[in-house]
């Protein structure tokens, strides 16, 4: 070790009895790398009790798949300072894998299956909902094969409040006989949730299927008086090539291999882990863990499932855990890594953290969502704050694959923080969602920035109530600015681009493109003054604008912005009776030659009320808009109001 930098080494191959001051072994087998990663974390504990570190840290991963036999913990004993931080990173050119599962192995071949008993499952000591193959994941027998079931009756409560523990379904769509009836799992997609009801019996006389717990909503369609959609997972009699089932009782696992699978050649691993690794200060001692850094690491496998009395029906998939998790943590960072196949969300920044960077990484085929930031709220004590924190440069992308409800970046209590320059797109619910209080209470999420971020094909048609980026409650000194936002697809109402939710107030809204959106490119349900400005919204498929709730205050300021679509549907949705909004500026067209009318008024009337007055109904003069290209040409009338063209190169992830 020079005395410029620390350097240990692990890998596979290693041994943990060995110095871990080389990258291989020597040949006689005398010294070489660590074995495990948490053998290299007690040997910087080692070096760091000999006195204070003179010199930066890092540990090398060689490449390979460490399964984890239990959650790497560092705590404050692990910090490194801001002259001597302590990096976890791979070795050049390689890629070593947290795993937090297990192989499984054992397998035998059984009528065109594969077929291996885990004891583990049969004493109870272990319980898995995924299987990887092959490095990819493989999903459960489920029913319907495509679409969905609905429920026939049990869903006609009054209030949307007001959940069930039953329902009544369909002639054929349930069976009692099915095998291993208490390991069967009904998901309800309705409003803005999946909700997970593990089944505890079914009377075929009366169609009902009873759970072992109750929904937090009803099982409707929405607010609609229809049944909600629904399917059936973990089904053995729907087994088919691809899927597996694991018998609980009697530890029996099987998976039906796909063409040209070969036993022999197959790598098959099932999760074990929750937290693959855990940041934990001391706050309240005054004691972080902090300036630790983790670079171009994978995390795969890891596993949650939900507690004797949870549906999993809190919005945005909020109770479901990260792969990484940090709770009294500071001026921490991961760049560079990679998290996928995992069952939550990636990381998850939790109270009493802050400067902690997620920057270049990619989350891919998560059974959650990407990352998760939540300290404590205005009701907490200072020391569970959690603020200044960076999402920037991610790639976020195919998630919800258990927890459909997840959200790609959810910032709930904290302040001061960014999430910038990301690409995030096919999750089923929203993109961006900040803030978590409901109303005008006190909230911290303020001086938060939204900008850059290129989000598209958010929710695919399976919840509703969604937007490519949502607010809640009041957030003053936060911008959502420069942001590309397109094709967002809800199965009910509330496909929206910019979505400010309930109390949402004091936020800037600028510079953002929305197009091809199911509801509107903007929708506020209610909020105080709120300014929209510069920005373009374009083919939304039903209104453009929607306003929900008159308040006897200023809702919002939009002026200098772009509306263009193309049909029949209306300029301005919802509420617009009261005139506590400002409007002006701006520039409206229906490229398809229909009149354009402002809640029923003409443009004269809408000015007499107050608003557009110097507001243009004008083709702005697209370079190309079906084809996404909003540039103007150089004579558009919008320029003439004032409008600033949008440069939308620096969106997404810089290289």
């Amino acid at each position: 070790m020079s005395k410029s930098a620390i350097v240990l080494y692990v890998s596979p191959g290693g041994n943990d009895e060995w110095s871990g001051g080389r990258a291989s072994p020597l040949k006689d087998g005398s010294d070489g790398p660590f074995r495990s990663i948490a053998r290299a974390r007690d040997a910087v504990r080692e070096l760091k009790a000999t006195g204070k570190l003179t010199a930066p840290v890092t540990v090398y991963l060689r490449g390979g798949t460490y399964f984890l036999a239990r959650t790497l913990l560092l705590t404050p004993e692990d910090s490194g300072t801001e002259s001597c931080p302590i990096t976890y990173a791979a070795y050049r050119g390689e890629t070593p894998v947290l795993s937090g599962g297990r192989r499984i192995a054992g397998w035998r071949k059984e009528d065109g299956r594969w077929v291996t008993d885990v004891p583990g499952v049969k004493k109870g000591t272990w319980r898995f909902r995924q299987l990887f193959v092959s490095g990819e994941r493989r999903l459960r027998p489920r029913l319907p094969r495509r679409g969905y079931f609905r429920v026939a009756a049990g869903y006609e409560a009054e209030s949307y409040h007001e959940g069930a523990d039953c329902f009544i379904f369909a002639p054929g769509d349930l069976e009692a006989g099915w095998r291993n009836l208490q390991d069967i799992e009904v998901v309800v997609l309705h409003f803005w949730v999946d909700t997970h009801l593990p089944v505890k019996s079914i009377d075929p006389k009366a169609r009902r299927v009873t759970f072992t717990r109750k929904s937090r909503r009803r099982l409707s369609d929405d607010y609609t008086r229809a049944g909600a959609r629904y399917y059936v997972e973990n089904v053995r009699e729907a087994l088919r090539p691809g899927e597996w089932y694991l018998d609980r009782k009697t530890g029996r696992l099987e998976y039906w291999p796909l063409p040209g699978e070969r036993l022999e050649e197959t790598e098959t691993i099932a999760p074990r882990l929750t937290h693959l690794v855990r940041l934990e200060g001391k706050p309240k001692a005054g004691r972080p863990v902090e300036h630790i850094r983790f670079k171009g690491l994978t995390f795969s496998h890891n596993a949650w499932d939900l507690p004797p009395d949870d549906a999993g029906d809190l919005q945005a998939a909020v109770g479901v855990p990260g792969a990484a998790a940090f709770s009294g943590a500071g001026h921490c960072l991961i760049e560079g890594c990679t998290f996928t196949n995992l069952g939550t969300y990636g990381v998850d920044i939790g109270a009493a953290c802050h400067h902690i960077a997620v920057r270049k990484n990619e989350f891919v085929h998560l059974g959650g969502g990407g990352v998760k930031i939540s300290g404590g709220d205005a009701s907490s004590p200072e020391d569970r704050r959690t603020s200044r924190c960076e999402i920037v440069d991610n790639h976020i992308h195919d998630g919800g694959e258990i927890w459909h409800s997840a959200v790609g970046v959810l910032l709930r209590h904290a302040s001061h923080s960014t999430v910038a320059h990301n690409h995030i797109h096919h999750l089923y619910y929203t993109g961006v969602s900040v803030g978590w209080v409901w109303g005008y209470r006190e909230s911290v999420a303020v001086g938060n920035r939204i900008e850059f971020n290129h989000i598209h094909d958010i929710g695919q048609g399976m919840l509703s109530d969604m937007g490519g980026i949502y607010t809640l409650g009041p957030s003053p000194g936060t911008v959502l600015r420069n942001n590309v936002i397109h094709d967002v697809s809800s199965h009910g109402y509330g496909g929206w681009g910019l979505y400010t939710d309930e109390g949402s107030s004091n936020i800037l809204l600028e510079n953002n493109i929305v197009y091809r959106t199911k509801s509107g490119g903007f929708h506020q349900h209610y909020g105080r003054e709120n300014v929209l400005r510069n920005n373009i919204f374009a083919f939304s498929k039903t209104d453009q604008i929607q306003r929900s709730r008159a308040e006897p205050h200023v809702s919002f300021t939009f002026e200098r912005n772009i509306v263009y679509w193309k049909g029949d549907g209306p300029l301005l949705g919802k509420n617009w009776r009261e005139d506590k909004f400002r409007m002006d500026r701006n520039v409206y067209w229906n490229a398809s030659g229909r009149p354009v009318g402002f809640a029923g008024r003409t443009l004269d009337e809408w000015r007499q009320r107050g608003h557009d007055v110097h507001s243009l109904i004008a083709d702005p003069l697209f370079v190309d808009p079906e084809e996404g290209d909003f540039r103007l040409k150089k004579d558009s009338p919008a320029l003439r109001l004032g409008f600033r063209p949008i440069d939308t190169s620096r969106v997404g992830p810089r290289r």
